[in-house]
């Protein structure tokens, strides 16, 4: 199993990302990686945590997510701690440290209507900063029309209301205003979606505006996403309904990003 990625990160790759607020990297993990993983996520499908949903309706395929798994299971705290994932966070983020912050594993099966609303992941955790990213990992092929999309450049818009991904109700109390209808503009954006093979990834940062069609191929769609913070973040406990953390990490507002719950995994 690689501990470096399978490449260096380029310049490009970083303008990529300053620019957009999405890069695709193509093979930064290899097949030991991507079989490990596929092991752990049956485990956990099995073996769901407290926080696992079911986002689909009923009879229209299968919309499976949970959170938190490497507290609870070796093999995903593994993956945390020695795989190239922190690696890459911090050499795209351009950050001298990178902490981990939490961990997705999110299954659409074949044939799953329901879609991944449109949204920005930061307003849904207690942490501030630009340094904040997510690594998408998929375990399977994953087609350009099944794929997460991205509005391009939308990391530098404000910040807007989060949603319940269950249905879509607004959270309450945050005082931020609601997200433009993406879906309805579509033509009013530049929308990048990708086609992934395991072992490529996908790294955004958590303001970007993404969402996610359903999945009508005949192939599931098993993904990790794992959430990284870098030198800026701080903690940042937000008015309203907060999702992230899901237990108290004993720290105070404007403290970094260093406890046991979010460990420092890499330094450049």
């Amino acid at each position: 199993m690689n501990r470096h990625p399978a490449r260096p990160i380029t310049e490009e790759d970083r303008e990529t990302y300053e620019r957009d607020g999405i890069v695709f990297l193509r093979g930064l993990f290899d097949a030991d990686w991507i079989a490990h993983l596929r092991a752990w996520g049956d485990r956990a499908m099995a073996a769901p945590g407290p926080h696992a949903e079911e986002y689909g309706t009923k009879g229209q395929g299968r919309f499976f997510g949970d959170l938190d798994i490497a507290r609870r299971q070796e093999g995903f705290r593994r993956f945390v701690h020695e795989s190239p994932a922190a690696e890459i966070a911090g050499r795209v983020m351009g950050a001298s440290r990178v902490n981990f912050f939490y961990d997705q594993f999110l299954v659409k099966e074949p044939g799953t209507a329901a879609r991944t609303p449109w949204h920005q992941d930061q307003p849904y955790w207690a942490v501030s900063g630009r340094q904040v990213c997510s690594i998408w990992l998929p375990f399977d092929p994953v087609a350009e029309e099944t794929c997460i999309e991205y509005v391009a450049g939308s990391h530098r818009w404000p910040e807007y209301n989060p949603a319940h991904f269950s249905d879509h109700t607004p959270y309450e109390g945050t005082g931020l205003p609601a997200l433009p209808d993406i879906e309805a503009e579509r033509d009013k954006h530049k929308i990048l979606r990708f086609a992934l093979e395991p072992g490529d990834c996908l790294v955004f940062q958590a303001m970007i505006v993404h969402g996610a069609p359903g999945n009508g191929s005949a192939t599931r769609r098993r993904a990790l996403a794992t959430r990284w913070t870098g030198d800026d973040a701080r903690y940042c406990r937000r008015p309203g309904e907060v999702a992230i953390p899901t237990r108290d990490p004993g720290l105070s507002p404007g403290d970094r990003m260093d406890c046991g719950d979010f460990p420092l995994i890499w330094e450049a």
